[in-house]
């Protein structure tokens, strides 16, 4: 008798937050409306806030992009994911050498190259390896407002959760070179045929030098603008190593 009028009690309870929730949708819809879209943003961030956590210690397993570009060619992407005590210290300075000199400067936003980048109509933003990180691994491509309202709010997080080093992990582990090709690991095979720890000054920057269009440069047969951007982000890595801009990655 106590489960049965236990049952009824819980049956009631249900059925009557079921029907507060009718009479609100049909009394105050616009606030009922309001109140879930609130309860579902606070659901999403709270997943974000979560992963973000767990990502800190945990290799993400794919992302966007490569989900869709391995559905795009009809096969699985290539990556091999490496520890970033396993890539020669040379190729993490020319990336960021390449794409975000001051990164050990700044807490996920370059200011300065922002403001540059606006003022030139700089296509790219300035979007710091730290925002690509967040675009790529949590969020979508393209320019739209939500995602880079998105972009801009998880940013500071994995800013202030993750290393740096930990940042330059991931970013040399899902950033595309080539058509199907994601991260150090797989494309220091696939171009030179060494391993991403053996990679030499000139080739680590020819690898850099395709990160802002994957699809249409090589590191391979390098055309003569990627010779002479690999021949600008050898000195640049050799600047920021002297520099101590380098510090922040580098034991």
């Amino acid at each position: 008798m106590a489960k049965t009028a236990s049952k009824k009690k819980t049956k009631s309870r249900t059925q009557g937050r079921l029907g507060k929730a009718l009479t609100q949708l049909r009394t105050r819809p616009l606030a009922f409306m309001r109140g879930l879209l609130i309860r579902a943003v606070l659901a999403i961030v709270g997943v974000i806030l979560l992963l973000v956590l767990l990502f800190a210690f945990v290799n993400p397993p794919t992302t966007q992009t490569m989900w869709s570009e391995g559905r795009r060619l009809g096969k699985p992407v290539e990556q091999d994911w490496v520890s970033i005590e396993d890539i020669a210290p040379v190729m993490v300075r020319s990336a960021v050498a390449a794409e975000d000199a001051n990164f050990c400067l700044h807490w996920g936003f370059d200011v300065a190259a922002i403001r540059a980048a606006i003022s030139e109509g700089n296509k790219r933003g300035g979007s710091t390896i730290s925002q690509q990180v967040v675009k790529n691994v949590f969020l979508w491509q393209g320019r739209s407002w939500p995602r880079k309202a998105l972009e801009a709010g998880i940013t500071p997080a994995v800013e202030a959760v993750w290393s740096k080093k930990r940042i330059l992990e991931v970013y040399l582990n899902i950033a595309e070179l080539d058509e199907g090709v994601f991260g150090v690991g797989a494309a220091s095979n696939h171009y030179f045929g060494v391993p991403p720890a053996k990679l030499s000054a000139t080739q680590a920057a020819r690898l850099a030098a395709v990160l802002p269009s994957p699809k249409t440069r090589s590191a391979g047969k390098p055309s003569a603008r990627v010779r002479k951007r690999a021949v600008q982000i050898v000195d640049g890595a050799a600047t920021i190593r002297a520099d101590g801009r380098a510090a922040c990655f580098e034991d």
